[in-house]
């Protein structure tokens, strides 16, 4: 199945203790780059949360926010120097006494002092943490795959047209390509007769062989064939389920060799309008392949 490289998915999912909340953003890339943005306290999770989106996504750029949310408060540890803030109770009524001022000193003051009150977060169980984070991340792929796929069958429908209209003018090629020979061979006996003197008959046997290396050499047989093979692997490649992206960028580059031949080989003005126009959808199809994983 065609899968589009760009798409958005979130996911959140969460327990007693705390709340995942994971966004993933893809856009087109010719390679797989995964960027993962999470709290500094879970890096730890970062490979692993890699490998579960490279299982699911071949090929973009794709960014990935997670978002922790601590619910139970046992999760903090709140912990008080009391020796520190005796020390700066003492030193602060030193200072009072020293400057003769008449003023209370209140809790607050002491509590707003550095290092008095520290927070210090509870160690957490790593395998609570990636059992909630790993069903938000899967929610999360769930719905960026679904965005993938609905644009993908879009995207698959619009490049089977333009490969229909490839194949017409493929076709139109084909029926033209005999009657180039026969054009050739009628305008070189005219210009050969109107060279001669009317007396003068003109060799049919050198005019056959002529018009049978012309035909050799601009014959665009073998061309064909293979621009109605590749037809046929295309939309087969198309059907397939594994990503099909690389498969049919490297397929494109075989069109466009077997599109440039028969524009060099045939010699004709029909066939060299028909090559633009084969050149001009095959360009849209290019265009659409860089959007595909």
């Amino acid at each position: 199945m065609i899968k589009s490289m760009t798409g958005y998915g979130m996911g959140e999912f969460s327990n007693e203790h705390f709340k995942f909340k994971v966004e993933i953003k893809a856009v087109n890339h010719r390679y797989s780059d995964i960027s993962v943005k999470l709290p500094r306290h879970i890096n730890y999770l970062e490979e692993i949360i890699k490998k579960n989106i490279k299982g699911r996504i071949s090929r973009g750029k794709v960014d990935v926010y997670i978002n922790l949310e601590y619910i139970n408060e046992s999760a903090v540890d709140v912990k008080i120097d009391t020796p520190l803030a005796k020390s700066y109770k003492e030193a602060l009524s030193n200072l009072l006494i020293e400057l003769n001022m008449d003023e209370n000193i209140r809790l607050n003051n002491i509590l707003s002092i550095p290092d008095v009150v520290r927070t210090e977060r509870k160690e957490l169980d790593q395998d609570m943490v990636w059992e909630v984070l790993s069903k938000a991340l899967n929610l999360a792929l769930d719905n960026i795959m679904i965005m993938k796929e609905t644009e993908g069958k879009a995207l698959r429908m619009d490049m089977l047209n333009k490969i229909d209209n490839i194949e017409g003018f493929v076709q139109k090629i084909e029926d033209r390509a005999p009657v180039v020979v026969l054009d050739y061979k009628a305008k070189l006996k005219e210009r050969i007769k109107n060279l001669l003197e009317d007396n003068v008959p003109i060799d049919e046997d050198r005019l056959s062989n002529e018009v049978a290396f012309f035909a050799d050499k601009s014959s665009i047989d073998e061309e064909i064939v293979r621009l109605y093979s590749h037809i046929k692997q295309f939309r087969s490649i198309l059907d397939e389920d594994d990503s099909v992206g690389r498969k049919v960028d490297f397929l494109i580059q075989e069109f466009n060799r077997e599109i440039n031949t028969i524009g060099s080989k045939a010699n004709d003005i029909v066939i060299s309008k028909y090559v633009v126009d084969l050149k001009s959808e095959l360009e849209k199809i290019r265009e659409q392949i860089q959007n595909i994983e």
